[in-house]
């Protein structure tokens, strides 16, 4: 960091302190006494993660096979806190707000009403939701999509927290109705993490445990927020840190988090006021430049493997393995060969040096593990990228053994299991199979639409229902105007939720708000039984979660039920007992166990503490890809990443968005990003000093953002405020939702069709202040 750097940052409040510690008890006190029960909050998380609690609504982050009486993190405080809140949104409120005056209420505004409490039904007369019957909804409902000219004139939308039971009974009613319309939050994450290990490995999840963070000598964390996105991360990293292993960051954004961080549940460190350090070599590259970077160490360990054999001394290349294991090392090295370290270095934005060090922690480790996230997969290539780590980690060994392995981290604190038990839009077709014998019905085979492709749909007309079980989909996807424009063009909505936000108030000409049970709340059946679902973390452990608190509301039924109540209006029982299944989740989980590989025994391994392990093939090593090896990829680098194309535009940047420490996903918990040194807004823009200069602003200074995407859509966001910050210049990072606006639905990742939230070009164009 430069001195001017450090100056500005240091007026922009940029802090210093360590992440976690007391900043992080103290903001878990104020978001418990926000949340208006803090008594009930706090006894709440002394269950979260527990074998006999709840599984924690946050992130997918795994827990410790050991256990510890706290297993929870600030977020996950934060999550909790908002959850059981004692704050409601009834139908007396509905009656006071018109939806188009709610559609100018901040994100933050609306979910801080409190939780939902009773079924309602749009009235377009009145412009409001109005409270019905659960019979009523569940029959209107399916009278609007059996009245569909065809099953695949709907899409079904699912959230990552919903959990395995009611995604596997929402995969088989869609597929009883009749389509693969599955769009899914994971299209907008970590799609391009399952195809790129799909073909690198023949699996799309990692392969590592949590456990192997214990062994390892040197991890990787490349494009991830662990102190805001998944805190108990960090935990791990410290430990490992402590321990002598190096941890090494790529990420072009200096977070507070990955550099220092104090253990809160530490009491000597607490009561000390200290903490540890976390990366021991932290790299920033230009956004989009992973690829080149980890393109540059292989180019190195190929050199430093030369080297060794022209001094005849043994290859530190894992010889044995790549024989036995690997496919198409000869042309990848060649792809590597013909690679200019000019070429890497333009498009990393580091120095060969830098490089080189990075690849010598590598080579110096006889345990490696390499963990990313969205700022990896949100780009045009990403899958390229990803293939081009594994091929990597696949040069000397580290797939398939302890302490070593592959780890995209998800989000969502079930996303990984949602699409384990069905909520996929091209289903394999053993998994069809499956289905066909259990239920006895054809299901359809056609690929349905994706995210993307259903908002096009919704659209151009061809797309005329939408029903979102969880989420906010109009607040997680690209193009907002165009978004919400394909909501309120269908024939019907249905959302499935909690809390209220920004979706449910681009209603179709029928649309429906049905309240569901939040993951800390009882979920009895008909005999007084408390009922348990299951999860999926980002290491393949399958957990089982009860509530421990009363419902919000008598009203409110579970998302099994909900999901259950629609398909028996739609489709009818006669294939399917939906009111047993909703009755007794473990009737799911037998059928789950008999569909889909790797849930044997399901019900009663999953009530051992810490539930059980998913068998991971590529972590044993084998290899179900076509060339029954793990793949090499020899693909060249990309003709000019986003910033490439940026630079060669005067004052135009590549923008990239992100998360404040106050957000999780789309919830927005209140409006402080500690770790960033902001307070009280989110309509700020994170960028270099010297890029400040150069537009001819200074440090607060407000700008719009313009978004400068080819395709003939005007796209403005408006009145951010410049915040000087450690960035590359040329690079420049934002909240979403709010700069959604300027993420082009056309642009899409390269096999993936995720959208590419980190490679937005966009330039700023000052505001005038205009005199009192």
């Amino acid at each position: 960091m430069t001195e001017t750097t450090k100056t500005e940052a240091s007026k922009s409040g940029l802090r210093k302190a360590a992440a976690g510690g007391w900043g992080a008890l103290k903001s878990c006190g104020r978001h418990l006494l926000a949340s208006g029960s803090p008594l009930t909050g706090a006894r709440t998380m002394l269950k979260a993660n527990q074998p006999d609690g709840f599984d924690c609504p946050g992130c997918a982050w795994g827990d410790p096979e050991h256990g510890s009486s706290f297993e929870f993190c600030e977020n996950g405080v934060k999550a909790v806190a908002w959850e059981s809140t004692d704050k409601r949104t009834t139908p007396v409120f509905f009656r006071e707000h018109t939806l188009a005056e709610l559609s100018r209420w901040t994100d933050y505004e609306l979910e801080a009403q409190g939780r939902l409490t009773h079924p309602m039904r749009y009235d377009q007369a009145s412009d409001r939701y109005e409270a019905i019957t659960w019979d009523e909804a569940f029959r209107e409902i399916g009278a609007h999509l059996n009245a569909l000219a065809d099953p695949n004139q709907a899409e079904f939308y699912t959230s990552g927290r919903a959990s395995n039971e009611a995604a596997f009974l929402y995969q088989l009613f869609v597929r009883l109705y009749g389509t693969n319309n599955f769009p899914d939050c994971s299209n907008m994450c970590h799609e391009a993490s399952g195809v790129a290990l799909r073909q690198a490995i023949g699996v799309g999840k990692g392969t590592v445990l949590l456990e192997d963070f214990e062994e390892a000598d040197a991890i990787f964390v490349v494009g991830q927020n662990p102190g805001t996105n998944h805190p108990r991360m960090l935990g791990d990293l410290r430990r490992a840190a402590m321990r002598g292993a190096r941890v090494v960051v790529f990420n072009p954004v200096r977070e507070r988090g990955l550099e220092r961080f104090a253990d809160p549940q530490d009491k000597l460190e607490m009561l000390r006021g200290g903490s540890k350090p976390v990366a021991s070599d932290y790299f920033q590259p230009r956004l989009g430049g992973d690829m080149a970077a980890f393109r540059g160490m292989a180019k190195t360990v190929f050199a430093r493997d030369d080297a060794e054999r022209a001094a005849g001394r043994p290859s530190l290349l894992d010889e044995a393995f790549l024989a036995e294991h690997t496919h198409g090392l000869a042309a990848y090295r060649a792809a590597v060969d013909a690679t200019s370290w000019e070429e890497i270095e333009d498009q990393s934005g580091l120095t060969q040096v830098e490089i080189e060090t990075a690849a010598d922690i590598y080579l110096s480790a006889e345990k490696v593990i390499c963990t990313w996230a969205m700022g990896v997969t949100q780009h045009l290539h990403s899958v390229a990228t990803i293939r081009e780590i594994a091929n990597l980690l696949l040069l000397r060994g580290h797939v398939g053994r302890p302490g070593a392995g592959l780890c995209p981290v998800r989000g969502h604190s079930n996303v990984q299991g949602d699409r384990t038990v069905g909520i996929n839009e091209k289903p394999p077709a053993a998994f069809l199979d499956a289905l066909a014998r259990e239920f006895g019905f054809e299901p359809p085979r056609a690929d349905g639409h994706n995210v993307l492709a259903a908002i096009g749909a919704m659209l151009d007309g061809s797309s005329k229902a939408f029903v979102g079980l969880g989420g906010n989909f109009a607040r997680a996807t690209p193009d907002s105007p165009l978004v919400e424009k394909a909501l309120r063009a269908c024939d019907l909505t249905v959302h499935i939720a909690t809390k209220l936000n920004h979706s449910h108030l681009m209603p179709g000409r029928a649309a429906y708000l049905l309240p569901c049970l939040g993951r800390t709340e009882v979920d009895r059946n008909s005999a007084g039984k408390i009922q348990i679902v299951t999860v999926e973390d980002s290491m393949s452990m399958v957990h089982g979660s009860g509530g421990i608190n009363p419902p919000a509301s008598r009203e409110l039924r579970s998302e099994v039920a909900i999901v259950a109540g629609i398909a028996a209006a739609t489709v009818g029982s006669d294939k399917v007992d939906w009111a047993a299944l909703a009755d007794n989740h473990d009737l799911i989980r037998d059928r789950i166990a008999r569909t889909i590989p790797g849930f044997e025994d399901y019900n009663v391994r999953v009530r051992k503490p810490r539930g059980f392990h998913l068998r991971n093939a590529a972590a044993e090593r084998e290899w179900n890809t076509p060339t029954g090896r793990a793949n090499f990829a020899a693909v060249p680098l990309p003709e000019a990443t986003a910033f490439q194309q940026a630079r060669g535009r005067k004052g135009v940047f590549v923008l990239q968005t992100f998360r404040s420490h106050d957000q999780y996903n789309t919830t927005i918990y209140g409006h402080d990003d500690r770790y960033r040194g902001i307070k009280g807004e989110r309509r700020v823009i994170f960028i270099h000093p010297d890029d400040i200069a150069a537009i001819g602003a200074a440090p607060g200074d407000s700008v719009d953002l313009v978004g400068e995407h080819d395709d003939g859509i005007t796209r403005v966001a408006e009145n951010f405020r410049l915040v000087s910050y450690d960035i590359p210049r040329g690079c420049i990072a934002g909240y979403y939702p709010e700069a959604n606006v300027l993420v082009p639905l056309s642009s899409a990742g390269e096999e993936s069709d995720t959208p590419t939230s980190k490679s937005v070009l966009v330039s700023l164009r000052r505001r005038v202040a205009v005199a009192a």
